[in-house]
C-alpha cells in the first residue's frame, strides 16, 4: 500500500532541509577554516592558548590530589577518566556548534535578519558562524588526559566496554550539542541569556569532571532525569570502571547514551523551531 502523499511529501522536504543544512554548514565552516589558516602563527598561538586555559581545570584537580588520595572514593586515574570523557565530548560539541551562544547578540542587533533571507537553514548558518578551529586545543587537552587515564586506570576490559568508549564520546558530544541548540532557542525569548546557557554547557562539563559521589542525590537525579548530562560520562563510566551506579540504576543504562542523544536532539530541534517562529525583527 502506498504511503500517505502528504506525509511522504513532508518526509522528503525534511530530508532535503537536513541535506541543505549539512551542505551549508560544510561550506561556511570551510570558509572560516581557510580564513583561519591564512594566519597560521595566530592560529597556533590561539589554539595553544585554548589548550593551556582548559588545562588549568585539570591542574586544579592535580592540586587537590596533592592533599588527598581519593576524591569521593575515586583515585586520580578514575577522576582523570571522568575528566577526559567529559572534556572530549564537550570539546567536540563546542568545536562544531560553539557559536550558538552568540545568537542573543544577533537577535538584539538585528543581524539575524541577514541569515533569514539567505537560501540556507538558519540553524546551520548560526552553528557554523565564525567557526573556531582554535577550539581543537580543548579537544586535544581532553584527549591527552583521557589517554593518561586509560593508561593508568585499572579496567577489566571486555568487548562491550571497548565498543562503548567511542559510542560514549560521540553520544556525549550529541548531548552537549543539543544543550547548545536548546540554549540558543531560549535566547530568542530572553535575548541576553548567553550566561545562562553557559551555566549548562561550560558549567555542565565542569560538573561532570568530578565524581558523582561528591554531590547530593538531588543534583545527581537532576542531571540524570531532567538535564541528562549524566549520560555523557557518569553512567557509562560507572559500568566501565565496575563501580556502583550513582543512582542504583540497572547496568544497561550505560548503553543508552545514543538514545538519550537522539531524544535530546529531537527536543532541541523542536525548541529551535518554536523559538525561530517567535522571532520578530528589530526593524533596523
Amino acid at each position: 500500500m502506498d504511503g500517505h502523499p502528504v506525509l511522504d511529501g513532508h518526509r522528503v522536504l525534511d530530508g532535503r532541509r537536513v541535506l541543505d543544512g549539512l551542505r551549508a554548514y560544510r561550506l561556511i565552516t570551510a570558509m572560516w577554516i581557510r580564513s583561519t589558516m591564512t594566519y597560521r602563527a595566530s592560529f597556533a598561538m590561539t589554539t595553544f592558548g585554548n589548550f593551556a586555559a582548559t588545562a588549568l581545570d585539570f591542574v586544579a584537580i592535580l592540586l587537590m590530589f596533592s592533599r588527598v588520595d581519593a576524591l569521593g572514593g575515586y583515585p586520580l586515574p578514575e577522576v582523570a577518566f571522568l575528566y577526559g570523557l567529559s572534556s572530549v565530548s564537550f570539546g567536540l560539541a563546542d568545536l562544531a556548534i560553539g557559536s550558538m551562544d552568540k545568537l542573543g547578540r544577533r537577535v538584539r542587533d538585528g543581524t539575524l535578519d541577514t541569515l533569514l533571507v539567505r537560501p540556507a537553514p538558519v540553524l546551520a548558518q548560526v552553528a557554523a558562524d565564525r567557526f573556531g578551529l582554535r577550539r581543537l586545543g580543548r579537544v586535544t587537552q581532553g584527549a591527552l588526559v583521557l589517554t593518561y587515564a586509560l593508561w593508568t586506570v585499572d579496567i577489566d576490559w571486555t568487548a562491550a566496554k571497548l565498543l562503548l568508549m567511542p559510542v560514549v564520546l560521540v553520544s556525549g558530544a550529541g548531548i552537549f550539542g543539543a544543550v547548545f541548540v536548546a540554549g540558543a532557542a531560549f535566547q530568542f525569548v530572553a535575548q541576553d541569556a548567553s550566561e545562562a546557557q553557559n551555566a549548562f554547557t561550560y558549567g555542565g562539563t565542569t560538573l561532570l569532571q568530578y565524581p558523582p559521589t561528591i554531590f547530593g542525590q538531588e543534583l545527581v537525579r537532576g542531571v540524570t532525569f531532567v538535564l541528562p548530562l549524566a549520560f555523557v560520562n557518569w553512567l557509562p563510566a560507572a559500568y566501565v570502571l565496575d563501580r556502583p551506579n550513582p543512582l542504583g540504576l540497572p547496568q544497561w543504562v550505560a548503553f543508552t547514551p545514543p538514545l538519550v542523544a537522539v531524544g535530546c536532539g529531537v527536543l532541541a530541534g523542536l525548541a529551535w523551531r518554536a523559538g525561530l517562529r517567535t522571532y520578530r525583527s528589530t526593524g533596523s
